[in-house]
């Protein structure tokens, strides 16, 4: 079942990169306190997300920011070198980006994506959610191809 408005943020363990490689770190610790947006791709340096989704999250991450959101959060079943690689190639610098290398956090969100016909497996779907303390405030899956509902223009209308 796919979480929802209300519900607490799964805390399931990621990771990111760190100066010596990559690092643990706990989605209740990173997403868990003041205000958070998350958007979920289905992979890095795919189309639609190197194109539009990440970019969009760059170019308005202060007026995120000037409207209270302490996190920016990118999360997706990539390991944590390629999320690294794509921050990098997107300068992405004020965005966390989390690897989800074994899908677990979109499964323990009830969010996964079945890719196998495109060779990509199990992956996330495209999503955006707004966080406050640990609960899920604000949740828009992309019911197709396509960014819109989770687009960073769509979030900002609404806080």
């Amino acid at each position: 079942m796919a979480i929802k408005v209300g519900d607490r943020i799964p805390d399931v363990e990621l990771r990111t990169m760190g100066p010596d490689g990559p690092q643990p770190v706990r989605t209740g610790d990173v997403l868990g306190a003041g205000k958070v947006v998350l958007f979920a791709v289905p992979g890095a340096f795919t189309p639609g997300c190197s194109k539009i989704h990440l970019p969009g999250y760059v170019e308005h991450g202060a007026e995120l920011k000037a409207k209270g959101v302490s996190t920016i959060a990118c999360v997706a079943v990539n390991d944590a070198w390629v999320m690294q690689a794509w921050a990098e190639a997107q300068g992405a610098q004020g965005i966390t980006m989390l690897a989800d290398g074994n899908g677990e956090f979109a499964r323990a969100m009830g969010l996964e994506l079945d890719g196998a016909g495109f060779g990509l497996g199990t992956r996330s779907q495209r999503y955006a959610a707004v966080i406050e303390d640990g609960v899920v405030t604000s949740l828009d899956v992309e019911p197709g191809a396509g960014v819109d509902v989770s687009a960073c223009s769509t979030v900002l209308a609404k806080l």
